[in-house]
């Protein structure tokens, strides 16, 4: 019997990791944090800071925030809003 290859399997993802909404906004998020050099870049294990691309990451959640307004849950609403106002924060504080 031969075992069928999902996505999560033919893309190393861990267990239980699903693309949703959430993931969507931390995965631009996190790109967000590494270009503030809030955290190191996986690759390579250095902290790179890119002001430009981190402003690219934070409009981008930004537009994603407008186009799906009235469309989130409460704790989808919650979530994008709260890291939306942190990462804002930390761009203004590191300028």
């Amino acid at each position: 019997m031969t075992e069928k290859t999902t996505p999560e399997k033919s893309s190393g993802l861990a267990p239980g990791m699903e693309a949703s909404f959430s993931t969507l906004v931390l995965s631009i998020a996190s790109s967000a944090a590494m270009s503030l050099g809030l955290a190191p870049n996986p690759a390579s294990g250095q902290i790179e800071k890119d002001t430009e691309l981190a402003r690219f990451n934070i409009d981008l959640l930004s537009m994603l925030a407008e186009k799906t307004k009235g469309n989130r849950t409460p704790d989808e609403e919650r979530f994008i809003s709260t890291i939306l106002q942190d990462l804002k924060m930390k761009f203004i504080q590191g300028s």
